[in-house]
């Protein structure tokens, strides 16, 4: 390990722009892309704001732990599929709920009720070709002008990469899945 200084000059100048609607993406192959979202979510209900997240993979059963604390302290979630193609029973079916939910999510981020908009794991519907890319590049160009986006998911098509204000790519270096380690509740869930 190398021991740094502390830097002691501000690494940097205060932006001069106005504050306005930002739309976010986390994307990659690494852990935290939805997590990294939900914490947004977190910071702003806790500043009082209105949130709404919208999960494209996850049913509308679904009972993860994000799923039981937003219900708890009041923020919306809602699953808008029927699990991931390789559970899916009939990948038609869950075309049509990717697109029945994206019309959900689409009037929630163009009615400008909601301060942020999670759009939890939707690259997947889009590079399926289950959603219309030209209609959420769309959306997020029409939205009114203090709500932010976040979008999540692997592989984000690189059109919505240039239209976004801030990318994340989450890189994977070590995972405990590859060690043979399963999933654990309340860290993975």
């Amino acid at each position: 390990m190398h021991i740094e200084t502390p830097p002691t000059d501000k690494p940097y100048d205060k932006p001069e722009g106005e504050r306005r609607g930002l739309v976010l993406v986390n994307t990659g192959d690494g852990k935290g892309k939805s997590t990294a979202a939900f914490g947004l979510a977190l910071r702003a209900h806790g500043r009082g704001k209105a949130v709404k997240i919208f999960q494209f993979m996850k049913v509308p059963t679904a009972r993860f732990g994000e799923h039981r604390m937003f219900e708890q302290i009041g923020i919306p979630i809602e699953g808008l599929g029927d699990g991931f193609s390789w559970k899916s029973q009939d990948l038609e079916c869950s075309a049509q709920l990717a697109r029945d939910g994206w019309e959900k999510a689409r009037a929630a981020i163009l009615s400008g009720e909601f301060f942020l908009v999670v759009l939890d794991e939707v690259t997947y519907p889009l590079i399926y070709g289950w959603l219309p890319l030209d209609a959420v590049l769309q959306t997020l160009r029409d939205r009114p002008r203090d709500v932010h986006v976040v979008l999540t998911g692997r592989r984000c098509p690189p059109e919505i990469v240039e239209l976004a204000d801030t990318v994340t790519e989450m890189q994977m270096v070590k995972h405990a899945f590859k060690a043979g380690i399963p999933a654990q509740r309340g860290i993975e869930d």
